[in-house]
């Protein structure tokens, strides 16, 4: 404990030194910063964040200094948008500027520099989103219906007589559909080595290293209460990581070993399962397969498998999340649970609301300035980090009168129309770095939730007495976040459309 202490400590004086060097050079800038707490040396105002919900702080910054504020930590500058229409301004009119990302030398150590998410803007990244836009733009997903629906039908048959937190069921619909659409891979339910948390797969490791780990970290800090683990994944842009001494990091470098060698398994394995279908002419319809029948000028099969293996890794988690969020919901307002079960724009506004009531991504993902630039009379500097705080936008109260509640008609207009499209949502992000996937997302979640609310009805769990377990609305953190396990039931209302669906399942 007193050698992790010291360790620790002996980290955190590196970095101050290095960021310390790096404030004596500090430009001088020709416009005021936007406005924010004030900053101490070298530390900036990462004593004042709530560094596992810094969301919140940065809403609770935003009443006092207004919609763009400004933060630095550690020698970074931040900048904090409040606003959904200036996050429109900058990182929609101006994506040619914001559609960057920061450097992360942490990715490189743990073998996950392939990722879409992470590249900085440049010909990679482009080469990446066209086959995005190949094998996922609105039309093809459409045409994946068959799949949605398949699967969709297993999560209602898993879910009925369930009485624990649903995780497990809408991971493993998640996980399934999407290794079904990109490798046409079939899984054998939970215990399937390609998603089973517990093993070496995308669900587990993604999560761990990187969803929660690959990014720069929303809450940087410096303390010598922070675990090793924690101060070498926080260390960023002023810290050169693979520079410093191996001895440095204890089994730091052992679990980014681990990642690099799991991240080269997951590349190669499922993609190579693919070409050897396809030579034997067993190959089922799927992103990989459709790419490697094609010709393509542009890209090579290294391309494609960094695409595929990005395309299971950004789904599973934010998916999950979402269907979950849903799930929560419709335990604790019955009444939107009915009514979901009529009108089909109302079922629309209901995923537009689960999106809103709780983002799964608070922070989204850290845009990075790729120059200089000016907004509003403020000064916004290359190279800053530049985050949409999400949750400040799902809590403005005068878009969203009593913002807590969770509430779809306020996606409807009075004649019952939906007042936006699904796709269009903040939560997909913006720009040049919009999410190339949200089409499969609407189409996926749809079909599970339209699945489960013709053939369920889910309400409370209870206890050993009988009596109603309480479900109380908590949830966890990091860059994706998920509902804190929660009880409910599912209890067959269509026996008709149940049976239906066991008769299909049998015949699988």
């Amino acid at each position: 404990m007193l050698f992790t202490y010291i360790l620790a400590l002996g980290i955190s004086c590196i970095v101050a030194l290095v960021v310390a060097s790096g404030l004596l050079r500090r430009r001088v800038y020709p416009l005021p910063l936007p406005p924010g707490p004030r900053p101490l040396p070298i530390l900036g105002n990462a004593l004042q964040l709530d560094t596992k919900r810094p969301w919140l702080t940065y809403t609770a910054w935003g009443k006092t200094y207004g919609k763009i504020i400004h933060s630095r930590v550690l020698g970074i500058d931040f900048i904090i948008i409040n606003s959904e229409t200036i996050a429109r301004e900058l990182l929609d009119k101006r994506s040619a500027n914001y559609s960057s990302r920061p450097v992360i030398p942490t990715n490189k150590l743990s073998g996950l520099d392939f990722g879409t998410l992470f590249l900085p803007y440049g010909e990679t990244l482009r080469r990446h989103r066209k086959i995005y836009h190949q094998v996922l733009r609105a039309e093809v997903s459409v045409s994946y219906h068959e799949m949605y629906s398949r699967h969709a039908n297993e999560l209602v048959i898993n879910l009925l007589g369930t009485t624990s937190d649903p995780w497990q069921q809408t991971e493993a619909y998640t996980a399934s559909l999407i290794m079904t659409v990109t490798y046409g891979y079939l899984a054998h339910g939970h215990e399937d080595l390609f998603f089973n948390p517990r093993t070496r797969t995308p669900s587990y490791w993604a999560n761990k290293l990187v969803l929660q780990r690959g990014l720069p970290c929303s809450q940087p800090f410096l303390s010598v209460s922070a675990s090793v683990d924690d101060i070498i994944f926080n260390i960023q842009h002023q810290v050169a990581v693979e520079k410093l001494p191996f001895w440095c990091f204890g089994g730091g470098f052992a679990l980014m070993g681990r990642s690099t060698e799991l991240a080269q398994q997951l590349l190669n394995e499922p993609f190579d399962e693919v070409k050897a279908q396809i030579a034997d002419g067993t190959a089922s319809h799927s992103l990989v397969a459709d790419f490697l029948s094609q010709a393509h000028d542009d890209a090579d099969e290294e391309t494609m498998k960094a695409v595929a293996l990005m395309a299971y890794i950004a789904g599973i988690d934010t998916t999950t999340a979402t269907l979950r969020i849903f799930l929560l919901a419709m335990v604790l307002y019955p009444d939107v649970q009915a009514r979901a079960r009529r009108p089909l724009p109302y079922l629309d506004a209901v995923l537009l609301e689960a999106l809103r009531w709780y983002p799964i991504g608070p922070l989204g993902v850290p845009h990075a300035t790729l120059n200089d630039d000016v907004y509003d009379g403020y000064f916004i500097p290359k190279g800053a980090m530049v985050m949409v705080n999400q949750w400040a936008l799902s809590r403005d109260e005068d878009i969203y009168p009593d913002a807590s509640r969770f509430d779809p008609s306020r996606h409807l207009t009075i004649d019952g129309k939906l007042k936006d499209h699904f796709v269009s949502h903040l939560a997909f992000g913006h720009g040049r770095r919009i999410c190339p996937g949200r089409w499969f997302a609407e189409n996926s979640l749809w079909t599970a939730v339209s699945a489960i609310l013709a053939v369920l009805h889910i309400d409370h769990a209870k206890d050993s007495n009988g009596d109603k377990i309480e479900v109380k609305p908590q949830f966890g953190t990091g860059l994706v976040v998920h509902p804190e396990p929660f009880h409910c039931s599912f209890v067959g209302v269509n026996t008709a459309r149940e049976g239906h669906l066991r008769e299909m399942m049998k015949s699988k």
